[in-house]
């Protein structure tokens, strides 16, 4: 992986210094990359942020307007469809017990995992430490509360399992 040594500042499109890109990464408009990680081939459609501690694996597919936060893991051949939105707090507060706004210190950063060719559909929204097993499939606009388990489809609020894949060989 190669990390930039400037800030690229495109027209509609911000990289920070501290990201790693793999190669081949392609990068389309009003896309906000920081502290995260890339893959090679990666594919970030337009406005789509990823934020610092991110970790993107190699040949995924990030489909416009998703957001992918701190904490979270895509492993290799991960699709997010458009509009995904990924949660890392488990208790979300703008301020603390005193009135004062809240900063890095006051909130733990929940982890997520999403592991090989699993597929996020559009409109999902992920809460924060589940695991979405190997080629799973999640619907489109579920909202997923738990684990997902390896080649299982999901679908609805809150996602429930609506059947198994075959095992790929």
């Amino acid at each position: 992986m190669r990390r930039r040594t400037k800030p690229v500042r495109q027209l509609f499109q911000r990289i920070a210094t501290d990201v790693k890109l793999g190669k081949g990464v392609r990068l389309y408009g009003f896309t906000n990359l920081y502290g995260c990680e890339i893959g090679d081939e990666v594919k970030v459609g337009a406005f789509v942020e990823v934020q610092k501690g991110a970790k993107i694996g190699s040949r995924c597919k990030i489909s416009s307007h998703s957001f992918i936060c701190e904490g979270v893991t895509l492993e290799e051949e991960v699709f997010i469809g458009h509009n995904v939105t990924f949660i890392n707090d488990l208790y979300p507060r703008s301020t603390d017990g005193e009135g004062r706004l809240q900063t890095e210190s006051d909130w733990k950063c929940v982890p997520t995992l999403v592991k090989k060719g699993a597929s996020i559909g559009s409109s999902a929204t992920l809460l924060c430490g589940i695991t979405v097993g190997e080629y799973a499939i999640v619907g489109a606009g579920s909202v997923v509360t738990k684990d997902v388990p390896p080649y299982g489809v999901v679908v609805g609020n809150p996602a429930k399992v609506l059947k198994m894949l075959p095992r790929k060989k």
